[in-house]
């Protein structure tokens, strides 16, 4: 095979990396008209190569502008200790576990039978899969460890949205841990032997597990649909643009402390999505909600997926083509805003309160500025988007990613 060959991007990669594949539901499904050009040439396949290597070390975090992977596992820790020195501890633990885990090692000794593996096992034989770890803490650490003067003014919770219906049980926490892998397993495995080295320290709040089409499913490479049945997609800025990516999403400025330069504020959200309520509604309601057709993916009114968007629009009788509370209008915004968006759909069984399916969507962004970015696009769509009568959040939570580690240093230095 040709380097040309090897070199080529695919439009599935293209559509992959400006957030497709549900990242819509809460903002920004805008289309991705003209985003699929401008980004096709900046990055390297996301195909299945099961043995590439994506390297912890490195100037920004992993998994951060990283090509999304099929699967994610997003964990909440809280602290179960004060002690500033056990958390450095575990930090340097981790760090090292989670370079070893990226390289499709082992960790530890695992082969002395009078002791418990110190790695679980259960991918041993199985390929790195683009494994990646993104580390975080959230407003409560800083308060459990009596270091808040080390806090960011930007980091706490968010406001309450009109239609919030929150639960505790998805809230918050004090370290986040994101991690991502072409197989679910490779994915669980990294998380799991977090989890197994914290104990003691620290404890799962809550986990989220979510998912994407995987590789081998749409060879045509055709944009992913959501968990409602539409195509769906993200004008995100460009990964691979550095000044795209120093405007947007890294956080570095004057009163930036050495362990927070290079990272970013991540955003989640648990969004359920009323699936029996979606499946009830007639299609023309469907496609009004969203502003687009659900066939082609075309903005009402139009063919063509990628047809310009244009909310502005009238038929005949002097109508708007697009609702101007459909999704995709309120969401469009002025075009100045923008945030990296690298959200999951998810799937967790029977709701045993509702008796209802609990699937949605786990919507996680990056940027940096939340009170300048987040918190006015997702004020705009709690109070006008027609699709909040088929979703509710009641997941919520905020991080502050550090910035990239060096080898030989750890995650958080300087924090601590």
């Amino acid at each position: 095979m040709s380097n040309l060959e090897k070199n080529k991007v695919t439009r599935r990669d293209a559509l992959k990396l400006i957030g497709v594949g549900g990242a819509g539901l809460l903002i920004g499904a805008t289309g991705i008209e003209a985003a699929t050009d401008k980004v096709t040439n900046f990055f390297t396949p996301n195909k299945v190569d099961a043995s590439e290597l994506l390297p912890f070390y490195g100037e920004h975090q992993q998994g951060i502008t990283t090509p999304a992977q099929d699967f994610m596992y997003l964990a909440s820790f809280q602290l179960e200790t004060t002690s500033k020195n056990e958390i450095k501890t575990l930090f340097k633990k981790w760090t090292e576990a989670a370079a070893t885990l990226s390289e499709g090692k082992e960790i530890g000794d695992s082969d002395v039978l009078s002791s418990p593996p110190a790695d679980t096992g259960e991918a041993i034989g199985l390929q790195p899969m683009k494994l990646t770890f993104t580390f975080g803490v959230g407003p409560s650490f800083f308060d459990k460890l009596s270091i808040q003067s080390k806090r960011p003014s930007q980091l706490k919770d968010l406001p309450h949205f009109p239609g919030d219906d929150l639960r505790e049980e998805w809230n918050g926490g004090d370290i986040a841990v994101q991690v991502c892998a072409n197989d679910q397993q490779v994915a669980f495995h990294g998380l799991r032997n977090l989890i197994r080295i914290g104990r003691g320290i620290v404890s799962l709040k809550w986990m989220q597990h979510g998912f994407q089409r995987s590789q081998g499913s749409d060879p045509s490479g055709s944009t992913p649909r959501n968990l409602m049945g539409f195509k769906d997609g993200t004008a995100n800025p460009n990964p691979k643009d550095k000044d795209e990516m120093n405007k947007h999403v890294w956080i570095q400025n004057d009163n930036t402390p050495t362990w927070l330069a290079g990272g970013s504020y991540l955003v989640a959200r648990r969004i359920r999505i009323r699936v029996e309520e979606w499946d009830r509604s007639t299609l023309n309601d469907q496609e009004a909600t969203f502003g687009r057709h659900r066939q082609s993916g075309a903005p009402l009114g139009e063919k063509d997926e990628f047809a310009e968007l244009n909310v502005k629009k009238k038929d005949s009788n002097g109508n708007l083509m697009i609702p101007a509370d459909s999704h995709v209008a309120l969401a469009r915004g002025n075009g100045k805003v923008k945030i990296l968006r690298r959200s999951y759909s998810y799937t967790d069984g029977l709701d045993i309160q509702t008796g209802k399916l609990d699937a949605g969507l786990l919507f996680v962004s990056f940027q940096q500025d939340i009170e300048k970015q987040f918190i006015p696009l997702q004020e705009k769509l709690a109070k006008m988007d027609l699709l909040n009568e088929y979703i509710e959040h009641n997941g919520s939570a905020v991080f502050a990613c550090f910035g990239g580690v060096k080898k030989g240093s750890y995650i958080g230095e300087g924090l601590i």
